[in-house]
């Protein structure tokens, strides 16, 4: 390739002026920075408008890294330290041609520098720098696997995967282990290392598939050789405490890792499937910090509400929700704020997610009997001032729990149901008399998670008349903006990054608590719900549409609607 200098080119090309030029380059004398980034970082250019200028000056072509799956071989291929040093990442081999994405193609150290080390003809390809890093991070951090993976294949995957202790630390010196446990390690990093919720090892006719759960959504991150499979999941079967002699049958275990300072409860659950058996791990980060009502999504007339039902002496109130709606974060959230050196504060939790100070904690374990009800009618010896209950699921629990809130204890609990007014069908559907709830409740939080905009590809649009009436706006107004992600390699392409919470809390007034206690059900206690405050939770996905915070795409498929 002809050698360039990136100043004539776009120069030449109209991109920036010769002033600009000769002031990018003063600067560089001082900053000892490439001088791409230079221009960048004062704004001359953006780093679209260089791209672009390169494909079209040097005939390079760009590569998008986020739809580009990296074989983790290749990380043995060019050592880390060159590709961190000069921004670079192999992205495929083809013979004896080695394709390398670069954020500077203009970088010709970097291009002799991987020659050398591979041996290799280079095809050099475009890509943002954030791409670059995150292929890189992504590559390298799969390293371990990599390595593992081709010991195991050398050994002929004979290692059987030593029993270890169910509680264990992921650190440098267990790397250096047997190689499936170097790989399982390795895929537990990942998981911290993204955020992952879940991960799900699935084996498929040629392969297994390793999945991660990533703000609510599963994404592909490796796969490893299908002769492997056994070894894998026979080491996650012995760190969970599972059998694994037993392949026939669904098991479930428990671990505790520590990776990279954060200590990870472990939840597992193995399925047999046609071509092996499925494993999902989930992933509870306990050393986690709590977050407060601000942090989970609470704010304007919801935060009122919420500090009333907390500032409530006794009686009950319930967090409802589907599975994965944040429940245990807001309990967990309330939890902290209640917690005083004036109050005896006991949890019946299964399992116990956070380690609070000055909080009793009681883990449930079913196999002793040591169940939620069980473990209520101890804990009401203990005199407690409040108990918080992990989960109402039987009629036990639940009755005992209604009586010890009208008894004068504050009890926190929550329930699987879909919204506010469920929860109370959902009690009477398990056995608690409506006179009973109607004495005890004092509010219900109902919430959903939603995915965040991302704010490096955030953009605004006018939306249609299907869509404002389709989230409860007026179709026929005009001037409103609504926002989403257009996707960009921050977010993978997805347009979001991150979750929050949307809310509805219904505070029960006298006259709701007599509806109730006459029995009426949910579709009745709507009309009741209609002559007060209560604003559903429609009302707050709106307000996070509206403040660029959601989409209104995301809006619509979290409650099943559709628009054209």
């Amino acid at each position: 390739m002809e050698y360039f200098r990136l100043g004539d080119i776009l120069v030449n090309n109209g991109a920036i002026t010769q002033e600009q030029l000769d002031r990018a380059l003063a600067l560089q004398k001082t900053k000892h920075e490439r001088l791409g980034t230079i221009l960048i970082e004062e704004g001359i250019i953006n780093e679209q408008l260089l791209i672009e200028t390169l494909e079209l000056q040097l005939g390079i072509d760009f590569i998008d890294l986020s739809k580009v799956r990296i074989p983790i071989e290749l990380a043995s291929l060019v050592p880390k330290s060159i590709a961190r040093r000069h921004g670079v990442v192999p992205v495929r081999l083809n013979k004896d041609e080695l394709t390398l994405a670069m954020s500077d193609p203009l970088n010709f150290v970097a291009l002799e520098e991987v020659r050398t080390a591979t041996r290799k003809r280079i095809l050099p390809k475009i890509a943002t720098t954030v791409a670059v890093n995150k292929a890189i991070a992504t590559l390298y951090g799969n390293e371990g696997v990599a390595r593992a993976i081709e010991e195991m294949r050398d050994s002929g995957a004979r290692e059987t995967a030593a029993a270890r202790p169910q509680s264990e630390e992921v650190t440098e010196e267990s790397q250096q282990s047997a190689p499936t446990v170097r790989l399982v390690n390795s895929i537990l990093e990942r998981a911290s290392a993204e955020r992952a919720s879940d991960i799900h090892i699935e084996p498929r006719a040629e392969e297994v598939v390793v999945r991660m759960r990533i703000d609510g959504k599963l994404r592909t991150v490796l796969t490893v050789p299908d002769e492997l499979k056994r070894t894998v999941i026979s080491r996650l079967k012995i760190m969970g405490g599972m059998d694994i002699t037993e392949s026939r049958l669904p098991q479930d275990g428990r671990a505790n890792v520590l990776v990279k300072g954060h200590n990870i409860d472990l939840r597992m659950s193995t399925l047999p499937a046609m071509y092996g058996e499925k494993v999902v791990i989930r992933l509870l980060d306990k050393s986690a910090q709590l977050l407060d009502a601000h942090a989970i999504g609470l704010e304007g007339e919801n935060l009122e509400k919420y500090n009333k039902l907390l500032a409530s002496a006794h009686g009950m109130v319930l967090i409802v929700g589907p599975t994965g709606s944040g429940k245990s974060s807001t309990m967990y959230t309330m939890i902290r704020s209640l917690n005083t050196d004036e109050v005896n504060l006991v949890t019946l939790e299964n399992p116990v997610e956070y380690d609070i100070d000055g909080v009793n904690q009681v883990q449930i374990n079913e196999k002793v009997n040591m169940t939620f009800a069980g473990g209520l009618r101890a804990i009401l010896r203990q005199d407690p001032d409040i108990i918080a209950i992990g989960e109402i699921r039987d009629s036990e629990t639940a009755e005992i729990a209604i009586r010890s809130a009208i008894t004068g204890h504050l009890v926190l609990s929550t329930v699987h149901t879909n919204d506010a007014l469920s929860a109370i069908d959902r009690l009477v559907d398990i056995g608690v008399a409506p006179y009973l709830i109607a004495d005890a409740l004092n509010g219900i939080i109902s919430q959903r998670l939603v995915r965040r905009i991302c704010p490096h590809c955030k953009e605004a649009y006018t939306p249609s008349p299907e869509t404002l009436e389709a989230i409860g706006c007026d179709p026929k107004a005009e001037g409103i903006r609504f926002y989403r992600g257009k996707g960009c390699p921050h977010c993978y392409h997805t347009g979001y990054v991150g979750r929050t919470a949307v809310f509805e809390v219904l505070l029960l007034d006298k006259d709701f608590k007599r509806a109730i206690a006459e029995g009426r059900h949910a579709t009745q206690l709507s009309e009741n719900v209609k002559q007060g405050t209560f604003s559903p939770l429609s009302d707050d996905c709106r307000r996070l549409v509206l403040a660029g915070v959601t989409s209104a795409e995301e809006v619509i498929n979290l409650f099943n609607a559709n628009i054209d």
